[in-house]
């Protein structure tokens, strides 16, 4: 292994150890159930998280988030329920389409899913249309709890913008740089930060829901908090046009430019 290499998950670590410090906790993903999680990493795909919730509440009030509710609501009304969250008639294809693999795979039931191992799982979930590497992630971490950390824009802009790989780099490059780098703070996890803060910003932090509290293993909630700590930075400071350097939390981490 490179110098290099082992100088940037040493810097991931310091990012880890700075975020989780300033922020704490950020009760990632906001849901009630796994399935809803699984719904929820469909329609993030290219829209924010406001219009997710906002289509989460359409099939919550229809009674329609849950496996059974997605099989038997007819296509039309799905894509109605789920329009706030963009490109609709491709999103309710695609539950429809995950919904179907479940019942054909897996007798309906995600227990047996998620049993499956992590390299097996994660392959026929990238065989679905419309899953890419980022959407069965987010499946596999936040509802399945298996250790796999997520990348995505917010993950590449902050990692470009401090050099440490650049924008268009490989998604499994960033994977495996982060995987390797937060492997070891899972058994050193520091302590909780205190409840009042003196910024009223915490990041991308969620009211506690039954999924952001469960029970995961020490490196899955690593992976888990990673995550929702860079999409507070990303939604807060490091945006796309406009950066707000000031503040952030890592700003001391900013190369000399």
């Amino acid at each position: 292994m490179s110098p290099a290499h082992t100088d940037k998950k040493k810097e991931v670590r310091r990012y880890y150890r700075a975020l989780y410090r300033a922020w704490g906790a950020q009760h990632w993903w906001p849901a009630e159930t796994l399935f809803e999680v699984i719904v929820g990493a469909y329609l993030t795909q290219n829209t924010a998280w406001n219009n997710v919730e906002l289509a989460l509440a359409n099939l919550r009030a229809a009674n329609v988030l849950s496996i059974e509710g997605i099989r038997r609501a007819p296509l039309g009304k799905l894509e109605r329920l789920i329009r706030p969250s963009g490109y609709f008639r491709q999103k309710a294809k695609r539950l429809k389409t995950f919904v179907s693999f479940l019942d054909k795979t897996y007798d309906g039931s995600l227990d047996p899913l998620f049993a499956r191992p992590t390299s097996q799982l994660r392959e026929e979930l990238l065989n679905l249309n419309g899953v890419g590497p980022e959407t069965a992630d987010s499946i596999l971490l936040y509802a399945g709890n298996h250790p796999v950390f997520v990348v995505d824009a917010y993950t590449r802009r902050i990692l470009d913008r401090h050099r440490i790989l650049p924008t268009k780099a490989d998604y499994e490059e960033i994977r495996a740089l982060f995987e390797q780098a937060l492997a070891p703070v899972a058994h050193t996890q520091p302590a909780k930060v205190a409840a009042r803060l003196a910024s009223a910003i915490r990041g991308a932090a969620h009211t506690p829901s039954a999924m952001s509290t469960a029970a995961r293993t020490p490196l899955a909630q690593v992976y888990n908090e990673m995550h929702g700590l860079i999409v507070g930075i990303g939604k807060n400071f490091c945006r796309k046009s406009q950066p707000k350097c000031d503040g952030c939390p890592l700003q001391p981490f900013l190369p000399q430019r």
